[in-house]
């Protein structure tokens, strides 16, 4: 089976009491990374600040061959939220704003009655019923648009798909929304903002958000295999407008490189933007869980079961009904199993889970 996602970034954070059995997950790890056929691999099990398990495999590079290790930092995808959202929160702990504001009281460019009752939470959670009215069938403009020129999709927003705070739908742009907020409310660029407030913080010293004029050291590739069966419209078997030409893997397969190519938003940021390694992504973590980022109560915020993940006409996750989501996390409650906090990530040949 040829899977979409060739390079897989995984962390799980268990705070668990019992004898985790390596030998089994182990195997199970080498048995589930051979199944994909992907170049490459990481997971990290951790108790804490200890590591139980930590495991790389494969490589980063097709062309160089270069390995996959603990310094290889691949895109998190949609993980980013997490940041982002906590990000809004810690502004709010400095009294900068409040996620029960209104929207429009921050976009100053903006005045349709369409967003009157849409507030900051509800971006944080996907509740605000803000359809994704970007222009999709630009692919160019889609794979370019910065945070900035991502939000002036609003202008053709005339309807919500659903009163806001009454039910959910994932989408990415409001966050693109929420980047500018941070950047308005905190008075520095929201990469500044984040390298101070988050990286910094949590220890995160190889952390970066994607900039295409900058270099970074240690980079994951993304590839996606050709012929892969994707959830959309995307055309695996023709190669992106950053890849000219198909790269073949050792077994034989055709791998486009898919880095900033696929039909989201990868010049974007505060949605999907960041690139980290699986002990950075730890450190975030274990410094966010011990009140180094925001206090107490305004994680349990975060972690409140605040939109039910089901029941919406406009929610990708039907029967999900112990599912919630939160402010920028997942929230499982399903019975007879402890909680589970989580985000995924999914991006451009790049595949992430974060759990705790």
């Amino acid at each position: 089976m040829n899977k979409l996602f060739a390079l897989l970034s995984l962390l799980l954070c268990f705070a668990c009491s019992n004898q985790v059995e390596f030998k089994r997950i182990d195997a199970e790890f080498k048995h589930r990374y051979n199944l994909t056929d992907a170049p490459g691999a990481a997971i990290i099990i951790a108790k804490g600040d200890s590591i139980l398990y930590e495991q790389y495999a494969g490589v980063a590079d097709c062309l160089s061959g270069q390995a996959i290790d603990s310094l290889t930092r691949f895109n998190i995808a949609s993980i980013s939220k997490q940041l982002t959202s906590v990000s809004i929160l810690s502004l709010q702990n400095e009294g900068r704003l409040n996620i029960d504001d209104r929207i429009l009281k921050y976009l100053q460019n903006v005045d349709s009655i369409v967003f009157k009752d849409v507030k900051l939470k509800h971006l944080m959670s996907h509740s605000s019923g803000i359809p994704d009215s970007r222009p999709r069938n630009d692919r160019e403009w889609m794979l370019k648009a910065t945070d900035e020129e991502s939000i002036l999709y609003l202008d053709s927003v005339h309807s919500l798909h659903f009163t806001p705070g009454t039910a959910y739908e994932y989408i990415n742009p409001t966050f693109q929304i929420l980047y500018s907020i941070i950047q308005q409310k905190s008075g520095h660029s929201f990469v500044d903002f984040q390298q101070e407030n988050i990286f910094d913080k949590a220890g995160m010293c190889n952390s970066f958000y994607f900039d295409c004029n900058a270099h970074h050291d240690n980079v994951a590739h993304g590839y996606v295999c050709e012929g892969a069966e994707e959830s959309d419209d995307r055309d695996t078997s023709k190669p992106t407008i950053f890849s000219d030409k198909p790269i073949i893997d050792s077994s034989g397969k055709k791998w486009h490189e898919y880095d900033y190519g696929e039909e989201t938003f990868f010049a974007t940021k505060a949605d999907g933007g960041c690139y980290s390694t699986a002990r950075d992504l730890l450190k975030w973590n274990i410094a966010l869980n011990s009140g180094k980022i925001i206090p107490q109560n305004l994680l349990d915020s975060a972690y409140s079961k605040f939109t039910v993940v089901s029941g919406s006409d406009f929610c990708n996750y039907q029967n999900r009904p112990n599912t919630f989501y939160g402010f920028g996390f997942f929230i499982d409650s399903t019975p007879g199993f402890p909680t589970k906090i989580y985000h995924t990530g999914d991006n451009g040949g790049f595949q992430a889970y974060l759990a705790y």
